[in-house]
């Protein structure tokens, strides 16, 4: 494992809502950051068919731009009685026909296809949101961390915090989703805890207890 020993990263996304919890949670161990929409950086396509590979593309590429560490995310909510979908694809889930993303679209999407399949009871609506965080340096070593939530999918939407399919997500164990909490209760980790609930929050307590010592 390769620590980190600089305080100035580059957040690897053009997505506003992942950029925000990124920052959220390097902000309490003095990261300065940029993103790769700040630096106007072009998005690299995600070829890959694992989170492993898009988060490894993505972050590859603004390290090496930037000459610069960069920390990466792919994540994406993975439903059992749909064999896993969207997984890989939940962005795409939520694209539109003029390249926009529409989320209420997605989270009504994926309630369609789970009545399709009869799915309308808690126990057969399981889900996982999964995180896969690479922080990549210039000269193209990469660290990988994976944090997974358990949960199942609700409907109607509720709460309005967070971003995507938070509003559908309900973690085990808690009555509110995750677009009724707040960032602090979303995450649940700060430096020098010993739990996290996102599964945002477990990769990056992997990647501060690995790379930075936190």
């Amino acid at each position: 494992m390769r620590t980190l020993d600089t305080k100035t990263i580059v957040v690897a996304s053009h997505n506003a809502g992942k950029i925000r919890e990124i920052r959220d949670l390097i902000g309490p161990l003095g990261f300065t950051a940029q993103s790769a929409a700040d630096l106007d950086f072009i998005e690299p396509d995600e070829t890959g068919t694992t989170f492993e590979e898009n988060a490894t593309i993505k972050a590859l590429a603004s390290a090496q731009a930037s000459g610069l560490p960069a920390l990466s995310d792919d994540s994406g909510i993975c439903i059992d009685a749909l064999d896993g979908a969207p997984g890989v694809y939940t962005a795409n889930w939520a694209e539109t026909f003029d390249g926009s993303r529409d989320f209420d679209m997605a989270m009504a999407k994926v309630e369609k296809a789970l009545a399709d399949k009869g799915a309308t009871e808690p126990v057969q609506r399981t889900a996982r949101f999964v995180s896969v965080l690479c922080l990549a340096f210039p000269d193209g070593h990469t660290e990988l961390f994976r944090g997974e939530v358990e949960g199942h999918i609700v409907w109607p939407p509720r709460g309005t915090q967070g971003f995507g399919y938070d509003p559908i997500f309900q973690p085990l164990g808690y009555d509110a989703t995750f677009g009724e909490m707040s960032a602090e209760e979303k995450h649940g980790w700060k430096p020098g805890d010993a739990q996290a609930l996102s599964h945002r929050a477990r990769a990056f307590k992997l990647f501060a207890e690995t790379c930075l010592g936190a």
